[in-house]
């Protein structure tokens, strides 16, 4: 049996994608269980084939992450552009709409994926969707001292939420920026349309819906990757 098929789903994802960097890239690095394989594989490839990578990261956790694998990893503030950007989604739609921000980084997660010239998206099957929300409530992270009037602006659209607590339940969670997150439903109402509005909303720091970000998304299978290019 060889390597290949001793992967899961999310190593045979995150090593298509890490097959795809080329020597001297900027490379994004996203945040969880899949991104952590693909730093793996990048790191590995980076060390035996010598591509002289840079590395961004969208989190402490997956900098760390890196940094502990021998990627060199430079501040956010000291670029203009990346070229590639990887990292998972919660939801993804067949028009490539994805739902993320499950996490703590969402912002610094959608200023990854804008900036970069190519951004993949690993996923396995089970991400798949008809429509964004459909497994997940959509993360809308906001000012500390406007979530009162942001929630009272998304009920009035019709969605219905509450402010996210944090693992111990004990308090509200706050976002790697600082922000509070609303966890929110909405019935009837596409992604786009949601789009637009809480765009328009003052107060609202960012939101989980990435629309017409994803270059390509890839799906891990058991003996496969199956691609979906815009």
């Amino acid at each position: 049996m060889t390597a290949q098929n001793l992967m899961n789903p999310k190593q045979r994802v995150a090593v298509h994608a890490a097959n795809l960097v080329e020597a001297d890239m900027i490379v994004g690095l996203g945040t969880g269980s899949t991104a952590n394989f693909f730093i793996e594989a990048l790191a590995k490839r980076n060390k035996l084939e010598h591509l002289n990578v840079t590395t961004v990261s969208s989190s402490v956790v997956s900098a760390n992450k890196a940094r502990e694998a021998g990627l060199p990893v430079v501040s956010i503030d000291l670029l203009n552009y990346l070229d590639m950007y990887v990292d998972g989604a919660d939801e993804v739609t067949s028009e490539l709409t994805l739902l993320k921000g499950r996490g703590q980084d969402l912002v610094r997660e959608k200023l990854l994926a804008s900036a970069a010239d190519q951004f993949y998206v690993l996923v396995d099957e089970s991400k798949l969707v008809d429509h964004i929300g459909q497994n997940f409530p959509i993360p809308v992270e906001v000012m500390p001292d406007a979530w009162q009037l942001v929630l009272a602006q998304l009920k009035h659209q019709g969605g219905y939420g509450e402010l996210r607590m944090n693992a111990a339940g004990d308090n509200v969670a706050f976002t790697a920026h600082g922000s509070m997150v609303l966890d929110m439903k909405f019935e009837h109402i596409d992604s786009l349309e949601l789009t637009m509005i809480l765009d328009t909303i003052p107060g609202v720091v960012e939101h989980g819906i990435f629309s017409e970000l994803a270059t390509a998304v890839f799906i891990g299978g058991e003996s496969e990757v199956e691609e979906h290019w815009r």
